[in-house]
Formats: C-alpha cells, structure tokens, sequence
C-alpha cells in the first residue's frame, strides 16, 4: 500500500497492530528507526527489523542506542559491512564467485564457475568420489542456461556451468585444484570508490591480511582526504575511475584484482573493463540494477556482487523460525542454502538419509557433529544436534523447515 511509512495511521492501516514483526528498509534510516518505535510503542510489535546505514548510529560509543528501553530494534541491517565481508571472503578464495561460510566457518559453500581448465566436466556426480576419495565435496546445485537445479548422482557437469559445492574448509584449496582454479590469493588489489563500502573493505584487508598492497581510487576530494585519514596502509587516489592516467598512477596493471564499489553501476562496470583492458586480471562488480547481470558473464566481468541479495539473506535467517542457525539467498532468490539444527522431536532425527523422503529440489551438502564435517552419504543417519546444511530450491523451502521441525509461521 501506498503511504509514509512512519505515519501511525498508514501503518495502522496496514495491519501492524496484528503483526508479529515490522522489516523497516527504506532509503532513510531515520524512517526505518522511527517505524519500529511507533511498532513497539503504539502497537507492541513483539519483534522489528531495521536498516541502519549510517554507521554514526553503530559506533561502540552508542551501542544502547538500539535497546528495549531507547530505540527498540531487535535486529539492525547494516548492508554495507555485510557487502564488505562479502567481498573479501571472495577475495580469500580466488577462482569462486561466491563463498559462504556455514557452521561457524567450518564448512563453505563455493560458487564456481567451470571452464575448459576443470578436468571433472562431463563425469557422472557419483564418480567424483570413486575419483577423488579423499576430496570433501558435495556438489549442491548446478546453474546452467540461467536455470538452477539440484543434480542427481547419474547427472554430470558441463564448459559454462556455474557450480554450487559444500566442502570442508580446510580442503577449499584442493576442491578448486579439482574444479579447474588454481588462481593464487591477490596481493596487490586496486578498491574503486571510497564510499562505505570502499572504505570498509580497504580496512578489512589492512587488519586481516598485512601484507597487501591495496590502492583506493575516489572521485570526490574531501571523501578521499576523510578516507585517508582513516587508513594506515592503504594508499588513496584522488581522481576518476574513468581517467586512464588515473589508472596507471593506481598501477592497475599489475595488480591481481580489482574491485569496484561506487554507488554508480555504470562506473563500476566500465571502470573494471578498462583495469582488465590495462592488465588487471580478475574483476569483481557491485552492481544494482538486476538487468545489468545478464551482461557481466559477456563482458568478461568475473564476480558480481548484489547487496540486496545479502540483505535478503540477513532478514530472511529472523523470519524463518526454530533452529535455523544460517541461511543464504542465492542465485537472485531461486534457491536458499540452510543450516539447520536436528532436534529431538524432528522427524529426521535418528533416521538415516536414504530412509527420508527429500523433497524435490532439495540436497544435504553437509552435516557438522560435534565439530566434525560429516559429508552425507545414504547411510547417514541423522543425530540431534547435529547442523545441516541444504540447498533448498524456493518452492521447497517450507517443506525442508518441516522435516527439521522448524515451522515457517511468516511465510
């Protein structure tokens, strides 16, 4: 419905005095924070959702701020950490164009997209362990034509797919030996735009991985000195993304990758062309608008990333009830990855996987007991207690928080 969403009457009008919860992400953090007051003040919504992107409202100093007693926010987005985070996890597995860590990173989901290099493509899925024993690996979901589905054992993969796989963490390096990427972590990377995002990101290298060499390009002068100042290693570069001479100052040709996270799609898609056409060899994309991405495969673009995708993700992982522990959207929304817990009333629990109905468009990649990965086979039987991890196509997400006894009461 149409109307101000911090207006009583309109959300009285729509309906908030029966909802069970308020997912306030407007533009305006300072509608979003006010929405969720009037939600808790005038109309006792037990459970409310926020936007904030200013991170001003975040700093440590007014960690009360979003408090029962203050502004009651029980879960606050903050989409340009959670696409920082994003970013740099890909850049830790060069070669994917997703990476999502699951039971507290012991496991990841890697998106990966196979070329003529990958020595595995046209195999029969159950032949990848007869070949490969001692590789951990689950392939979950295969992208093919635009199309995502969930393989069978007797399906193989093909030149162009893009390749959803779960794999114990400490053998991500040997799965993508094994899918045809052998790419080496960058150590010189160029950051184009010196927003939130830049910034966040250029932090992030410089506190977790020192030995870097990480250049920062902003357009705008006084952002680029603010940004600057908050550097320690990063070098910032005044000047357009566009600009040729600009992009020799940042030696964009010897750097490994670049990454662009203007606010301009436009920018970031032509300023990666021209780092690629200068040298630069692998290319990640923030882009927006949804019809730009059919583009980035033909364009030769190597990783796009979508920040509403991982908004989703966030609001979507406190709108599914029960003993959901993570989740994650994918493939513009057609699919969720899904770590749930087995409790002792689930009907999974005691039973093996051959012996359970999965629905259709659903695969187990994974199943972490007691801190030990446990890649699924059919006599695996589920424990309570144990975390694992599904790719679920949309249609049969409810079903699978069903076998899991985790009930989906927003939905």
């Amino acid at each position: 419905m149409e109307g101000h969403a911090s207006d009583p009457h309109v959300l009285e009008a729509a309906g908030l005095a029966e909802a069970d919860m308020i997912i306030a992400v407007t533009i305006s953090d300072e509608v979003n924070m006010v929405a969720c007051q009037i939600a808790h003040s005038l109309f006792n919504v037990p459970t409310k959702i926020a936007r904030i992107r200013n991170q001003s409202y975040l700093a440590p100093q007014w960690s009360d701020l979003f408090t029962r007693d203050n502004i009651p926010i029980d879960v606050v987005i903050s989409p340009e950490v959670e696409v920082a985070e994003a970013i740099y996890r890909r850049l830790e597995v060069p070669g994917a164009f997703d990476t999502l860590p699951f039971s507290d990173d012991s496991v990841r989901v890697l998106g990966i997209r196979l070329d003529d290099r990958c020595p595995v493509v046209d195999t029969p899925l159950r032949q990848l362990t007869e070949l490969f024993p001692d590789l951990r690996v689950r392939v979950m979901g295969i992208m093919r034509g635009g199309k995502l589905f969930v393989p069978l054992a007797d399906d193989h993969m093909e030149i162009g797919d893009g390749v959803y796989i779960a794999v114990e963490k400490r053998y991500v390096a040997r799965a993508m030996g094994v899918f045809g990427h052998e790419e080496e972590a960058a150590r010189r990377i160029v950051v184009i735009g010196g927003g939130s995002v830049g910034m966040f990101l250029a932090q992030k290298l410089e506190s977790r991985t020192p030995r870097l060499n990480v250049k920062l390009i902003e357009r705008d002068e006084e952002r680029a000195a603010y940004v600057a100042d908050k550097m320690s290693r990063t070098v910032v570069i005044h000047g357009d993304a566009l600009d040729p001479e600009i992009l020799r100052e940042a030696n964009v040709g010897e750097a490994e990758t670049v990454v662009a996270v203007t606010n301009e799609d436009e920018v970031n898609i032509l300023a990666t062309l021209l780092a690629k056409r200068h040298g630069c060899s692998r290319a990640m994309t923030l882009i927006n608008n949804t019809s730009f991405r059919s583009l980035i495969g033909t364009l030769g673009i190597d990783v796009h990333i979508d920040p509403r995708e991982m908004t989703v993700s966030t609001i979507l992982r406190h709108i599914r009830r029960g003993r959901i522990r993570d989740l994650h959207s994918i493939a513009d929304g057609a699919a969720e990855i899904i770590e749930a817990e087995v409790l002792e009333a689930s009907s999974v629990n005691g039973r093996s996987l051959a012996k359970i109905k999965l629905p259709r468009g659903v695969l187990v990649g994974a199943v972490v007991r007691d801190k030990k990965v446990i890649m699924p086979r059919g006599d695996t039987v589920f424990q309570a207690g144990d975390r694992v991890i599904v790719l679920a196509l949309t249609d049969a997400v409810k079903a699978v928080e069903q076998l899991f006894s985790v009930h989906l009461e927003f939905f």
